[in-house]
């Protein structure tokens, strides 16, 4: 059943493991197998929580609703990039493969965040410091930027070389601390749980 505050916790339990994943350092302790991996587990709850946040949207307010269904589909793509690094890990010439999803994904990422941003401001206006929608929406579009400059930072070339492997970590860590952050803010007080 899908409720705002499963929501919440999926989404926050996905930013974890990709920001786990993707602490400067820790693909070189763990190996990077372990760090795509996670950020492959992450990517479901990612998708499992957005799928909750396109039930839940109204259909009748149209940008928000397509903003959840922006944000559903980037998930989808970034379940299909994790999963090509879990691949492209094992065979090293399929690198390539992995980046062509993340940059969709994280586009549809941008582009969601932007829609987000004009459903919060057209229902609490342009600048509403006491909003929790307002606060959550601004630091998810912060994560989205985030997420977009890791996707640029992904880039493999035909001969499977990173463009920027530390600008795609720490724009994905960055990315996840604020997923994490805009979840929890989103997250309903108790008094308010379904």
């Amino acid at each position: 059943m899908a409720t705002l505050s499963r929501q919440c916790w999926l989404f926050a339990i996905g930013s974890s493991l990709f920001a786990i994943a993707t602490i400067p350092g820790f693909s070189a302790v763990a190996g990077a197998g372990i760090a795509n991996l996670l950020c492959f587990i992450g990517s479901w709850f990612f998708t499992t929580a957005a799928w909750m946040q396109l039930v839940l949207a109204p259909p009748a307010q149209r940008i928000g609703w397509l903003s959840a269904a922006t944000q559903f589909v980037g998930t989808i793509l970034f379940n299909v990039s994790t999963g090509s690094a879990l691949w492209a890990h094992a065979v090293k010439p399929e690198r390539r493969l992995v980046w062509a999803p993340d940059a969709m994904g994280s586009l549809a990422f941008l582009i969601s965040g932007v829609l987000g941003v004009i459903a919060v401001t057209a229902v609490v206006g342009i600048i509403e410091l006491k909003s929790r929608d307002w606060q959550g929406e601004w630091i998810n579009m912060i994560g989205c930027v985030a997420f977009a400059v890791s996707a640029l930072g992904a880039f493999v070339s035909k001969s499977g070389v990173t463009a920027d492997a530390w600008m795609a970590n720490v724009g994905t860590f960055i990315g996840a601390l604020c997923f994490l952050a805009a979840a929890l803010v989103m997250l309903p007080r108790r008094t308010q749980r379904e």
